[in-house]
C-alpha cells in the first residue's frame, strides 16, 4: 500500500461516509483539501482521496513545502443537499476524524468547502487552515491559486512560444468558480483574447471579455492555450484526439484520467503543464503564512517561484524524452526519498 494511513468513518452526527488519506508524511505533515462531492458509491470517493492525497504529496514536494499530501472525502448520495444544521455536523465529524490523527494531517478548502467551513472544523480540532483572515487565518486561497496560474502560464508560453507575453496569445479558460474566475479576469486585464465556459450558465456574468461558448466547444476550441479549471479527469483517450490547442496548463488537480494519456499529448505535440505544479498557488501561500509563520509577501515570492519550478520541468523533459508528468513525478519523489 503506498499511502501510509487511511481513515474510512461513517459520521456520528451525520452518517456520511468521511474519508481521509495520507499519503506521505516524509517531509512533514501532510496537508490536503476537504472536499464535500456527490459520488455514485462511496468507494468512488474513496479513489477520489487516494488519487488526489498522492498527488498532493508531489504539489507540495515540487513547490518546497516541508509537507506531504493528504485529502479529505466526504461522500454525499446523488441528489442529496446539506442544509445549515446538517452541514455543520458534516464539518465537525471530519474535524473529529483529523483530530484523530494527532496533527500528522491538515486540511483546507477544496471542491465544495471554503473558508468559513474550515472555522467550523476549527471547532473540533486545530489542524484546518485557509480560515478567515477575521479568524485569524489567512483567508480566501483563490486568489493566490490563480497568481500561481498565472505564473505558469508566462513559463508555458515562454517555453512553447518564445515569449512569456500574454497579450498576444489566446485562451480557452474551462471552468469559471473561484480560481477560473480569477484566472479569467487577471488574463483580460493583460490584453489576452478569451473564450470561457462552465457548466453553470450563471458564471456567464462573470465573463466579461470573453467569447461564452459551451464546454465541448471551450474544450476543442482552436486557442494557443486550454486552461482546466474545474474538476478533474478531463484529458482522457477520447478527448485529446479533439484538441486543438497548442499547449494546457490549469488549477483543475487530476486533469489525466491515467498516466498514459500524458503520452497522447506528447505525441500530438500538446506541450502540457503538470497540475501538481500551476495549481500550487494557493497551497502555498496558506501553508507559508499559517502554518510555518511566514509573512504574505515571503509567500508572495514562493508562488512566482511557480514560473521557475514548471521552466525546470519542461527543460528536463525535453532533454530526456519524458513526458512532463514524468519528469515532475521524478523530481517529486527523488526529493521525497532523499528525506
Amino acid at each position: 500500500m503506498e499511502h501510509e494511513t487511511i481513515v474510512i468513518r461513517r459520521g456520528t452526527r451525520s452518517a456520511l461516509p468521511i474519508i481521509v488519506a495520507v499519503h506521505s508524511t516524509a517531509l512533514g505533515q501532510a496537508i490536503g483539501g476537504c472536499r464535500i462531492a456527490r459520488y455514485p458509491y462511496w468507494r468512488d470517493g474513496l479513489t477520489d482521496a487516494l488519487r488526489l492525497s498522492a498527488a498532493m504529496s508531489d504539489k507540495a514536494a515540487l513547490a518546497g513545502l516541508p509537507n506531504g499530501g493528504g485529502k479529505t472525502v466526504v461522500v454525499l448520495p446523488p441528489g442529496e443537499r446539506l442544509d445549515a444544521p446538517a452541514r455543520r455536523d458534516v464539518l465537525h465529524d471530519v474535524g473529529d476524524v483529523i483530530a484523530g490523527l494527532d496533527g500528522a494531517y491538515a486540511t483546507g478548502p477544496d471542491v465544495g468547502t471554503g473558508p468559513d467551513d474550515m472555522t467550523t472544523i476549527a471547532e473540533r480540532t486545530p489542524y484546518a487552515f485557509c480560515r478567515p483572515v477575521a479568524a485569524g487565518g489567512s483567508g480566501d486561497s483563490s486568489g493566490h491559486t490563480a497568481a500561481g496560474v498565472l505564473a505558469a502560464l508566462r513559463a508555458l508560453c515562454a517555453d512553447r512560444f518564445g515569449s512569456a507575453d500574454l497579450t498576444a496569445r489566446s485562451f480557452a479558460v474551462l471552468g469559471l468558480g473561484r480560481v477560473g474566475a480569477h484566472v479569467l479576469r487577471m488574463l483580460a486585464e493583460h490584453g489576452a483574447t478569451l473564450i470561457a465556459a462552465d457548466i453553470d450558465e450563471s458564471r456567464r456574468a462573470v465573463a466579461d471579455g470573453a467569447t461564452w461558448v459551451s464546454p465541448q466547444d471551450c474544450l476543442t476550441a482552436d486557442v494557443d492555450v486550454l486552461v482546466p479549471s474545474a474538476l478533474g479527469g478531463l484529458l482522457t483517450p477520447d478527448s485529446v484526439p479533439a484538441l486543438r490547442c497548442a499547449a494546457i496548463a490549469g488549477p483543475a488537480n487530476n486533469q489525466l484520467d491515467a498516466d498514459e494519456t500524458a503520452t497522447l499529448l506528447q505525441q500530438r505535440g500538446i506541450l502540457w503543464a503538470p497540475d501538481v505544479i500551476v495549481s500550487a498557488g494557493g497551497i502555498i501561500h496558506a501553508t507559508a503564512v499559517e502554518l510555518h509563520h511566514e509573512t504574505s509577501e515571503q509567500a508572495t515570492t514562493r508562488i512566482q517561484g511557480i514560473a521557475g519550478t514548471l521552466t525546470e520541468i519542461l527543460q528536463t523533459a525535453r532533454a530526456t524524452g519524458d513526458t512532463p508528468l514524468q519528469a515532475a513525478r521524478a523530481k517529486a519523489r527523488d526529493r521525497i526519498s532523499r528525506r
